[in-house]
């Protein structure tokens, strides 16, 4: 294992370290508990509380997303391991404004047992919260079971929409019903060309040979649906775009936006070079291109690889993605 740090079982608390460190005027942790990250500017009372939550190793998810316009909290696991339901509850009264608290976060086991633990306990101090759980990813289900699908990627055009609603005013129902509204219209799809390693364990998740690609591949090392030999970046931008049209078909006139992410490893040079050819595509079949997202949002420790999101817009959820937003891994004054 070769990788820039300390202690393995040190690294989620020196990386916390870190960020706080460089980012302590946007974030902090609550009361120096390193597995508990709040927003560390003025926030109107009465706002809706959007938190997140899940395993490390995934930067800039999920913390990452803590800030204005965006996430108000996050509890933070260990690599790939959920957050306890314990460490999400104070979480989400910290971040209860006497409005309620919107729980946002990816499709995983461990995560929807501990959040609705979580939830539970927050009835029980008469916070009301609700739910929303991110499902975008195409190769983790088929349509009619969309339900299994994990969330990947497509979370963080989920925060941003959910974000900007809260930061309007509207009621808890309201940005519930609009970050569902995002993700019926987000599709996912990733490729894996190599594989990551977690500290503690040390090794390599799963194997992949030199001159292979795994389409499909989950960001915990999930398995894929099928093993190709190695191909181009047009070919790769192919198919992963047909895959997930076939999912959620587009006409002319529809307008998109699109994340290319990378998993941890890629150049950006590279997943430029697969935007372009999705752009050629898009543009082919008429349909618009809006605040492209090229870089990595969301990340499996150092695999490499990358994902295409596509998120399918209408003028409400196009100015919710515009809205401003700012935290200290994400901006989109740039897009």
């Amino acid at each position: 294992m070769r990788k820039v740090i300390n202690k393995p079982e040190d690294f989620v608390d020196e990386v916390i370290d870190g960020i706080t460190c460089a980012y302590g005027d946007k974030i902090r942790t609550l009361d120096g508990d390193r597995r508990i990250i709040l927003r560390n500017t003025p926030v109107r009372s009465g706002k809706v509380g959007i938190v997140t939550g899940g395993g490390s190793g995934h930067l800039p998810v999920f913390l990452g997303y803590v800030g204005e316009g965006m996430l108000d909290g996050c509890a933070v696991g260990n690599v790939f391991a959920s957050p306890s339901s314990q460490k999400m509850f104070e979480m989400i009264k910290a971040c209860d404004r006497g409005s309620g608290v919107l729980c946002l976060y990816g499709n995983y086991g461990g995560d929807n047992l501990n959040f609705d633990m979580a939830c539970e306990m927050a009835d029980f101090e008469d916070i009301k919260t609700k739910t929303v759980r991110v499902n975008d990813d195409v190769a983790s289900a088929p349509p009619g079971d969309a339900d299994r699908r994990r969330g990947v990627a497509g979370m963080v055009y989920a925060f941003k929409v959910a974000g900007a609603a809260a930061e309007e005013g509207r009621s808890l129902e309201e940005v519930a019903a609009v970050a569902r509204k995002a993700l019926d219209n987000i599709r996912t799809m990733g490729v894996a060309l190599s594989p990551c390693i977690v500290p503690q364990v040390g090794k390599p998740t799963f194997s992949i040979k030199d001159d292979e690609i795994e389409i499909g591949m989950g960001i915990h090392g999930e398995p894929g649906i099928e093993v190709r030999p190695m191909m181009g970046a047009d070919e790769i931008a192919d198919t992963v775009l047909a895959r997930i049209l076939a999912d959620m078909p587009l006409a002319s006139g529809d307008i998109v936006s699109v994340m290319v992410n990378g998993l941890g490893a890629t150049p950006l040079e590279e997943l430029l070079i697969v935007y372009r050819r999705i752009f050629a595509k898009m543009s082919e079949a008429g349909v618009s291109l809006f605040m492209p997202h090229i870089g990595e949002f969301a990340t499996s420790m150092e695999m490499a690889g990358l994902s295409v999101t596509v998120m399918r817009l209408d003028a409400e959820l196009k100015s919710l993605l515009r809205a401003p937003g700012s935290t200290p891994f994400y901006t989109n004054a740039n897009k």
